[in-house]
């Protein structure tokens, strides 16, 4: 499984946009619209995504997330815009990166979210996305896909991690959890300790 290595979590139904230059990143791309095959991304949990012996101390995480390609478009020679849909989460095992830089990986299958409804309990949570929502549209900001399934408690948590200001170590523990409805139960506890809810 190839993967795309961030300082950044995707979680599963997220949105991904990337600006690929580098030529390991391009061969990539165009292998993956190719095939229709997805690549993984994984966060970088220490050290930078770099070429040569100081990637050595490089350490990814060893569970991403699946990152379906939905639109490609070609700026300008030598750049592409992708547009990604967040998949499943995928378990990797051994990593090794080819001698350009890329890094491979043993790849087991992930799991997707159980769809769970949002808890009465939890309501005010998705009510409160609704109108991030409605706030960030008005400035013409979409940073989710359509549909948005306010109903469901998985969707209703992983959208709010994605714009919430924590750490993405934070973001990559929230992410593993299996349990959505725990997930937005976390998302909600910190919620409210900021007055959001």
């Amino acid at each position: 499984m190839p993967l795309f290595p961030l300082q950044s979590v995707l979680f599963p139904g997220g949105l991904l946009q990337l600006k690929v230059f580098e030529a390991r990143y391009l061969d990539l791309i165009s292998h993956c619209l190719r095939t229709r095959t997805p690549f993984a991304v994984v966060r970088i949990r220490q050290g930078a995504e770099v070429r040569g012996a100081a990637s050595q101390k490089t350490l990814l995480d060893d569970i991403g997330v699946l990152a379906h390609l939905q639109e490609v478009d070609a700026e300008q020679p030598g750049i592409l815009k992708a547009r990604c849909r967040g998949g499943e989460r995928v378990h990797l095992g051994a990593m090794h990166q080819r001698p350009n830089g890329l890094w491979l990986a043993e790849a087991g299958a992930g799991e997707a979210d159980v769809p769970a409804a949002v808890p009465p309990e939890l309501a005010a949570t998705a009510q409160a996305l609704a109108r991030a929502i409605e706030s960030l549209a008005e400035q013409d900001q979409h940073p989710f896909l359509q549909p948005h399934r306010l109903d469901d408690a998985g969707w209703v948590a992983n959208r709010w991690c994605e714009i919430l200001p924590i750490s993405s170590a934070a973001k990559q523990r929230l992410m593993v959890l299996d349990e959505p409805v725990l997930r937005l139960k976390l998302v909600q506890e910190y919620l409210q300790g900021k007055g959001v809810v």
